[in-house]
């Protein structure tokens, strides 16, 4: 039943995504996620309180978005399971179907490449500047172009391959207990002052839960690619994040450039490692090759869910 709910969820959010008459009218499902968050980090996460209070007080936040998203999802799976009948797959793909972000990430990157082919760098900057988390006054074509592809590359394994993990490992549950961590860890898991003690529980459970999937993502990116592997096993661990530089290495190896390299956040650089290698400028056309890359990827997804959706029907149990 979730094989075919996952399939379902990937065709809805391909053809819709999360439509702006429904966000305006709804909001989405992760902001729902984000008001708990905001609310405990005012509430428990003052300066007066020590690093260890602090700590804890991560802790516990991490364990509400467990037990409220994990408790929802299964209620929501258990009651459909029980009364729904037929239409139970259908509704439960429905209910998962916001926490895929094919469609999205898309039509977020897109406008990047148009804006570069137009040769409007300030549209350009204010495009990459709607995914990415670094100062983007000051980047030049390339520097746009990367910010985009490793956007691409990372939010395909947070936006589309550890979700459909976390659905088919665990149901309704799974993906929606990995949204919870996923929003706290982009709110809260940062090493800033502010967050390096609170957050500090909401990045390594969210570290944790994107190990797998990661490497996933990366791998799918290096065979529908056609390339890059050597880039990924050598680079993959050039990113802070344990788990981002696998996706970023493999789009980077694919296609023949470096990513990464010094980034500026909030005014103060910050002297990354690069990953990749290539001298030739990166720009638009390189943008376009990673959508393509990307497209391919979100493909092979689509056939692995149908191998393991048909292998289920004709077993009649759970491989």
């Amino acid at each position: 039943m979730i094989e075919g709910s996952a399939l379902l969820a990937l065709a809805l959010d391909a053809t819709v995504g999360w439509p702006q008459s429904l966000y305006r009218r709804i909001g989405h499902p992760v902001g729902v996620f984000a008001r708990i968050i905001a609310g405990l980090d005012r509430r428990w996460n003052a300066p007066s309180r020590s690093d260890g209070q602090r700590r804890m007080a991560g802790v516990i936040t991490v364990l509400i978005l467990l037990s409220a998203a994990g408790s929802a999802g299964w209620v929501l799976q258990s009651l459909l399971m029980a009364f729904a009948g037929a239409w139970a797959w259908p509704l439960m793909a429905v209910l998962a179907w916001p926490g895929l972000a094919q469609r999205s990430l898309y039509d977020h990157v897109r406008p990047v490449a148009e804006a570069l082919e137009r040769q409007d760098l300030p549209a350009a900057r204010a495009a990459v500047g709607m995914i990415v988390g670094r100062d983007t006054a000051a980047l030049d074509e390339a520097g746009v172009a990367r910010a985009a592809i490793e956007s691409l590359a990372e939010s395909f394994c947070d936006g589309v391959v550890a979700p459909l993990f976390w659905l088919l490992v665990l149901g309704l549950p799974g993906i929606w207990v990995y949204k919870a961590i996923n929003t706290a860890d982009s709110m809260i898991g940062h090493r800033e002052a502010r967050w390096r003690a609170f957050g500090w529980a909401a990045a390594r459970t969210d570290d944790a839960m994107n190990l797998v999937p990661a490497r996933l993502a990366g791998m799918l990116i290096c065979l529908c690619g056609g390339g890059g592997w050597r880039i990924l096993w050598r680079d993959a661990s050039n990113h802070a994040s344990p788990n981002a530089g696998w996706p970023e290495a493999a789009m980077a190896g694919v296609l023949g450039l470096r990513l990464a390299g010094p980034i500026a956040y909030d005014g103060i650089l910050s002297h990354k490692p690069w990953i990749g290698e290539g001298n030739f400028p990166v720009g638009a056309g390189d943008v376009r090759r990673g959508l393509g890359i990307y497209r391919r990827s979100c493909l092979c997804l689509w056939v692995m869910a149908g191998v393991w959706h048909g292998r289920y029907n004709a077993s009649g149990h759970r491989l």
